[in-house]
């Protein structure tokens, strides 16, 4: 699986639009026997679909809202009854629920948040990584998308960065967990971008010497990093900087410099929508 996922089957959360859409138009092309769509929009899974036909290449879809952990579990549940054990399973669905300041926050905006960001991922592969470990030692892989908001933090985004600092220590534990029980053919690649032009982010303000990241060049490098079996990607590169500066400065000067960069501003014109 190095090179593509010609003739595996895979899974994407979240796969309607912005990058989850076009992770399963990457898996169409290069050839997998199976592509399931999970979302919550009948219409545009139907839709989307329709654009991922090729031949050799079933498109199954499901209407899976990720905040019912019940209506997870059966979805999860059809696949494996169905014998559809996924050799790819991209976590890709997300949400954040506006710009306000924590404590503006209402309690269900909060549970919203962890449910999909945190918990359906967690909870997703709790039911499929038993099967994929089981799967006559097929080499598989999961994607799980995290964030840069995880390993940075920003003011007005609390509990996104919460939720996807959460999904990034579980998502690089569980890579350990399974290199530890000697399952090598099951990789975890976790990717942590910054601010991706999806439309889910859209009137944020730029940071200085941060680009917000194309779509398109976002899924080429989780893809490409997921194939290789790469532990977590970062990027742009200048996460980096700022995820060293951050360790490495008093937290005062840390927030001074991130102030001046405006990262910590980044977040007050933001109107967005999910993922």
């Amino acid at each position: 699986m190095s090179r593509s996922v010609h003739g595996a089957r895979v899974l994407i959360t979240g796969a309607t639009r912005g990058m989850g859409r076009l992770f399963a138009q990457r898996a169409a092309d290069e050839g997998a026997a199976v592509v399931v769509l999970w979302g919550r929009d009948t219409d545009a899974l139907d839709a989307t679909a329709a654009d991922l036909s090729r031949p050799g290449t079933e498109v199954r879809t499901d209407v899976v809202d990720l905040t019912d952990p019940a209506r997870l579990d059966d979805a999860a549940a059809r696949l494996l009854d169905d014998g559809l054990v996924p050799d790819v399973l991209v976590n890709n669905a997300g949400v954040i629920t506006g710009n306000d300041f924590f404590w503006n926050l209402t309690a269900e905006d909060t549970t919203r948040t962890l449910r999909v960001n945190t918990l359906a991922p967690m909870r997703l592969v709790g039911h499929l990584l038993p099967a994929m470990i089981d799967d006559g030692g097929r080499a598989k892989r999961v994607l799980n998308v995290a964030s840069a908001a995880g390993l940075v933090p920003n003011p007005r985004m609390s509990v996104y960065a919460a939720s996807k600092a959460a999904l990034l220590t579980w998502s690089d534990t569980l890579r350990l967990e399974l290199a530890q029980a000697g399952h090598d053919h099951v990789v975890v690649t976790t990717f942590s971008p910054s601010y991706v032009d999806t439309g889910m982010f859209s009137g944020t303000r730029p940071v200085r010497l941060t680009p917000v990241l194309t779509p398109e060049r976002a899924v080429d490098q989780a893809w490409r990093a997921m194939l290789a079996g790469r532990a977590h990607i970062v990027t742009p590169p200048t996460v980096h900087v700022a995820r060293a500066a951050r360790g490495l400065l008093p937290s005062r000067a840390w927030d001074a410099l991130a102030s001046a960069f405006g990262v910590h501003r980044s977040m007050e014109t933001f109107t967005g929508r999910e993922r």
